[in-house]
């Protein structure tokens, strides 16, 4: 399995001392909590794209390029790429550059955000937003995979003999997630393609999450991708820890009241009896994550929400201590047990050049005979 962080990236007042930090300032903190998530020996760092105040990342590419010539093992992802909104073909062209200056370690999660107004803000319909996103993606995935694309749709102007460059490192295109939260679509759209589908369940009780991901196994399945038990799928979810769980409690209460994505709701107790949300130690947290595979069976990548709510840099990379040093190794551990030899690992850009050069053997083994 693969453990990482996401961020959304909001520039939000600390509630305990009022003081609002400034976007050079939070682009700087994130820049800093993926340093420290390969320090501490996580795998993944993904950022959320936003085009709107409280939010500052607006250009996830130019982001993660940064962290990539400062990382030399940490996987760079995103938690959102807009693909209603964006360009497919920018997006193609983008993604395979950030492929290339970091060594093939980028993949990337199509969502459609939760921002209504961005829509127009790029000249698109909200109406059509599942419309977009699955004519937006089938396009990106042939400028991927085809040198030469010639194409028409509904959203954008036709495409005649066009080659989006660069192309792809190795010709692998970056492993893609599919990112949703209630859209039965976007599930099927992951299982037709036989991507990842990632259930960011951090609003959301177990037995919603659990239908959405039988829905995606069973249609992976059916489009002959391999088995159910076979498909890819990665969780979301949020984490707060102090070696004492009171202390956690105690500190994490005032974000909690009032952040942005959940405050002014249910307490603090109803969120994390309902939902993946985790305040307490780091052995509560574990027990908890470790619960998410009965519902979700064996996954494949497991991300946590850490730097929300106005939460100070210096708290958050002590979280992230906490995580690396205490939680991970042990979920790691537990994870591998009884996990069937049939469960594929995560997918890297080392295992999809391997495949490729696999399948590219068995064709010429073939034709030969």
């Amino acid at each position: 399995m693969q453990f990482g962080i996401f961020t959304v990236g909001d520039v939000t007042p600390d509630p305990t001392t009022g003081r609002t930090p400034t976007e050079r300032e939070r682009i700087k903190a994130m820049v800093a909590i993926a340093l420290k998530a390969e320090e501490v020996g996580l795998d993944v760092f993904a950022t959320g794209e936003h085009h709107n105040p409280p939010f500052v990342p607006s250009s996830p590419t130019t982001m993660l390029g940064y962290v990539a010539a400062r990382t030399e093992r940490l996987i760079l992802s995103t938690s959102t790429t807009l693909i209603t909104t964006n360009d497919p073909v920018k997006i193609a062209e983008d993604f395979a550059m950030l492929q290339h200056l970091a060594d093939g370690r980028v993949d990337l999660m199509m969502g459609r955000g939760n921002t209504g107004p961005v829509y127009p803000w790029f000249g698109k319909d909200i109406r059509e937003g599942i419309n977009l996103a699955i004519e937006n993606y089938a396009l990106l995935h042939r400028l991927w995979r085809e040198d030469v694309v010639t194409w028409q749709g509904k959203f954008r102007t036709p495409l005649q003999g066009f080659t989006s460059t660069p192309r792809p490192l190795d010709g692998v295109a970056p492993f893609v997630w599919h990112g949703s939260i209630r859209s039965p679509e976007i599930a099927e759209q992951a299982a037709y393609y036989g991507d990842g589908f990632f259930h960011n369940n951090i609003f959301w009780p177990a037995d919603h999450t659990k239908r959405m991901i039988e829905l995606y196994r069973s249609r992976y399945a059916h489009y002959g991708h391999g088995t159910a038990e076979q498909a890819i799928v990665g969780l979301g979810g949020q984490v707060f820890m102090r070696k004492n769980s009171q202390d956690a409690v105690r500190e994490f209460r005032p974000y909690f009241d009032v952040a942005p994505v959940y405050g002014h709701g249910p307490s603090l107790e109803e969120f994390t009896a309902q939902t993946p949300l985790t305040v307490g130690s780091p052995q509560q947290v574990i027990e908890k994550t470790l619960s998410f595979r009965e519902y979700a069976g064996d996954y494949q990548r497991q991300l946590f929400l850490m730097d929300h709510a106005g939460l100070p840099l210096k708290t958050v990379l002590e979280q992230l201590d906490l995580l690396g040093e205490e939680v991970v190794p042990v979920l790691r551990k537990e994870f591998a047990k009884n996990r069937p030899a049939n469960v594929p690992d995560a997918p890297t850009h080392a295992s999809l050049l391997a495949k490729k050069s696999e399948n590219t053997q068995n064709a010429e083994e073939v034709s030969a005979r």
